[in-house]
């Protein structure tokens, strides 16, 4: 079965001012007032950095269970390391989440304000001594996925008539999350209240997906409606997160997603998504032209490290410290 969730060819508009930018914000803005979600193609990621990528995944998931619990996320400040299977709920009505994960990010120094500080997010990864070559990929991988990121901003600038440089200011310092991701096979006994990750929405500004050919994901649609997002070969898969739908007043949207590996046949899935979140002290608050004359914004002014500290504490348990 075909996804419905649009398709937007990068090809001409990766680059400021590129011919196609119009174009693309305009097709940008139809998706984000629609599901939040769409594909893109030709965005400037070669095919043979995300198979090095899901390579490494795999080998990095292999690795021991001493090892992941010595590494365990929750054992770091920036929430970096091993997520061991059933530690998170995304989906506060399901059950314990069916999957595992490393997570990493920006590697701030000790003397950045924010990490002096203590703000969630910043500070220093954990790597497993096993993989030596684990840290200089991931970062490498990382600084792809920024130069996207970077850019689906600006073009979403442009997609609500503000200038193309308008969002530029809340990335100078951002909280980014790579996560590898391994779903085990769907429990041949699980009921409905079994995923490999609840319903939720994503949280920041900004995911880039990578996932591999056995599918499983699945988006609801405004209407209600779960769809696959059917993996396409050369695609990633972007979503806007929470963050949007309070800057845009509403107007973009941030659906819900859900993964349930039921069409693998009984073998892992892995995907790979980035997590694009902002500068801790970004401030988000209704972009002009979002909200009516006479209206008031539909939702308060917040930081973007505001944010992400609620939502850490609702689905691990974890406070994360607030600005």
């Amino acid at each position: 079965m075909l996804s419905p969730i649009p398709i937007i060819d990068l090809a001409d508009a990766l680059q400021p001012g590129s011919p196609r930018s119009a174009e693309v914000a305009q097709a940008i803005r139809a998706a984000s007032m629609a599901s939040g979600f769409f594909y893109v193609r030709n965005h400037g990621v070669p095919p043979e950095v995300v198979a090095r990528q899901f390579d490494l995944a795999r080998q990095v998931m292999a690795l021991s269970l001493s090892t992941k619990q010595a590494l365990n996320v929750h054992a770091s400040p920036a929430m970096r390391g091993f997520e061991i299977e059933g530690s998170q709920t995304l989906d506060a009505s399901a059950r314990p989440d069916v999957k595992e994960s490393f997570q990493c990010g920006m590697d701030y120094p000790d003397d950045h304000p924010y990490v002096r500080a203590g703000y969630h997010s910043y500070g220093h990864n954990q790597w497993p001594a096993e993989m030596p070559e684990l840290p200089a990929q991931c970062s490498a991988y990382i600084q792809r996925m920024l130069v996207l990121t970077r850019r689906l901003m600006e073009l979403m600038a442009l997609s609500l008539n503000l200038p193309e440089h308008y969002f530029d200011h809340t990335g100078h310092s951002p909280m980014v999350t790579l996560r590898m991701i391994r779903y085990p096979a769907h429990p041949p006994d699980a009921d409905e209240r079994t995923f490999g990750a609840g319903a939720h929405t994503d949280w920041g500004a900004i995911t880039v997906l990578a996932q591999d050919a056995h599918g499983g994901l699945e988006v609801q649609t405004p209407e209600g409606d779960w769809v696959p997002a059917t993996p396409i070969d050369g695609c990633f898969v972007v979503n806007l997160g929470d963050m949007i739908p309070r800057w845009t007043n509403g107007l973009y949207h941030s659906n819900p997603h859900r993964v349930r590996n039921v069409h693998s046949g009984g073998v892992p899935r892995y995907s790979i998504p980035f997590f694009y979140d902002l500068d801790y002290l970004a401030r988000i608050e209704a972009v002009p032209g979002t909200v009516p004359p006479g209206e008031q914004p539909r939702f308060p002014p917040c930081t973007a490290g505001e944010h992400l500290h609620h939502m850490y504490q609702t689905t691990y348990g974890t406070a994360a410290k607030a600005a």
